[in-house]
């Protein structure tokens, strides 16, 4: 029997094969707060940048151009999507295929623990997320910090605006993780860390930030 894991990614695969190739192009249009969190990353030279769930790289790419020297470095759990990742930035990124859930960061990327980690609208897609956003918060380095950037609880929209963004959403795997904003304290507090939240126009979508 094939473990979630492997199943989730054979899921991916199907969704992407074909979409990875225009996912850039049409996710700019609704996939709001992704530069943002960019901006607000102050990686300086020499710091460790690992995005979890990387896609295509796009956000890494911008990692490289906002903050010049920062090492960079993405793991997803489709081969497809690394393709595009591994072709958008070649060298300048080491590149690793695993689980966010639970993965390697040593043997994977050969680094144990991030400087800055970002999860850009990629806890939406997954089933244990709140597995995925522990893992990740365990892997900050000493004074390093978590960056999370996903859908919210789009209460601010039209209610027929919402309902049609969520349907569409459902037909990509993707749920708004509504209970993201509990998690992310509760985690903050369990391993000590430092929390701030932003909300989004009209709760379109939710920024975290877990310092050590």
């Amino acid at each position: 029997m094939a473990s979630r894991g492997s199943s989730h990614a054979a899921l991916m695969d199907e969704i992407y094969r074909g979409q990875r190739h225009i996912y850039d192009l049409t996710r700019k249009y609704y996939l709001f707060g992704r530069d943002t969190l960019i901006a607000g990353l102050d990686a300086r030279p020499g710091m460790r940048v690992l995005e979890l769930a990387c896609g295509t790289g796009r956000n890494l790419a911008k990692v490289g151009k906002a903050w010049p020297g920062a090492r960079l470095f993405g793991l997803d759990i489709s081969a497809e999507m690394l393709k595009s990742a591994r072709a958008a930035l070649g060298p300048k990124a080491r590149l690793g295929q695993g689980d966010a859930c639970s993965f390697d960061a040593a043997a994977l990327l050969g680094e144990p623990a991030f400087e800055r980690i970002v999860l850009s609208y990629s806890l939406s897609m997954i089933p244990e997320w709140e597995r995925a956003l522990d893992q990740a918060a365990s892997l900050i380095a000493p004074g390093g910090s978590l960056h999370v950037v996903d859908f919210g609880d789009l209460s601010g929209l039209p209610r027929p605006a919402a309902r049609l963004l969520r349907a569409w959403l459902a037909r990509f795997h993707v749920s708004p993780r509504e209970g993201l904003p509990a998690a992310a304290r509760r985690i903050a507090q369990t391993r000590g860390l430092m929390i701030a939240s932003r909300r989004g126009p009209l709760g379109y979508y939710q920024l975290h930030v877990l310092s050590a």
